[in-house]
């Protein structure tokens, strides 16, 4: 069985449909590598774009307006390639250009605030990618049952914790200490990152049982869409943990 916390990436998906014969119609770890590729590229470049009109308008608030843009309109088209999965070739680049406005408008932001944060988030976000991909190659770190279990519902938790978090800010309650830069706000976000980049685990054994199954083609870009979801997930969380570490100095 293969679980994992990533919902774009969950145990059912590959139930539904056989094993596809023909070898030059299925999903392969180097295509989805391929895909993901061109993903982060357009992601990047939607990226670069509002950190440009932001630093050229000398005003971190004209991007506001792309940032809630991307938001919305990223949520909505990662719905839509779930349910739609075999949509992902054009949904995967539609939600991919939204997050790069969104994550772009944000960085901008952050990087007026404490200059040098955003080159440390990306740094640390493909640090964590590439060294936990050779841990995993490297058989130092295995997705076993229990690792699924205990990621998956540590995922859970944090996800209700933002639940609550949203319900509770809807009547003016804030949730207190976690999202602060307290001792106890810092160490809950260092777990957050720790928990978002062990999906990454998950993620590399989901696309290489994919691959191994003979599943169709179209699931390297859905596949590449879901190591996206964490990946954004990941470098968030990061430029979270160092805002609130540079915010005590």
């Amino acid at each position: 069985m293969m679980r994992t916390a990533n919902p774009a990436l969950n145990d059912k998906i590959f139930e539904g449909f056989g094993r596809v014969m023909d070898r030059d119609r299925t999903m392969s770890i180097q295509g989805t590598v391929n895909k993901t590729v061109l993903l982060l590229a357009i992601l990047l470049l939607a990226a670069a774009w509002t950190w440009r009109l932001s630093y050229t308008a000398k005003d971190p608030g004209v991007v506001a307006p792309w940032i809630w843009g991307g938001a919305v309109g990223g949520f909505l088209a990662g719905l839509i390639t779930v349910f739609k999965k075999n949509w992902a070739s054009v949904t995967g680049p539609v939600y991919a250009v939204l997050e790069g406005l969104l994550l772009g408008g944000l960085s901008a932001m952050l990087e007026v605030r404490y200059p040098g944060i955003v080159i440390q988030a990306v740094a640390l976000t493909f640090g964590s990618l590439f060294g936990l991909l050779m841990a995993y190659k490297s058989g130092l770190i295995k997705a076993t049952q229990n690792f699924r279990l205990g990621v998956f519902a540590a995922t859970m938790g944090i996800g209700l914790v933002y639940l609550a978090t949203l319900a509770l800010g809807l009547f003016g309650i804030p949730m207190p200490y976690i999202h602060e830069s307290g001792a106890v706000g810092i160490a809950f976000s260092l777990f957050v990152v720790i928990v978002a980049a062990l999906n990454l685990v998950l993620d590399f054994d989901f696309i290489e049982k994919g691959a191994a199954q003979g599943a169709p083609d179209y699931m390297e870009w859905y596949a590449a869409f879901g190591l996206m979801v964490t990946l954004i997930w990941l470098y968030i969380e990061i430029l979270r943990l160092l805002a609130k570490m540079r915010s005590r100095r």
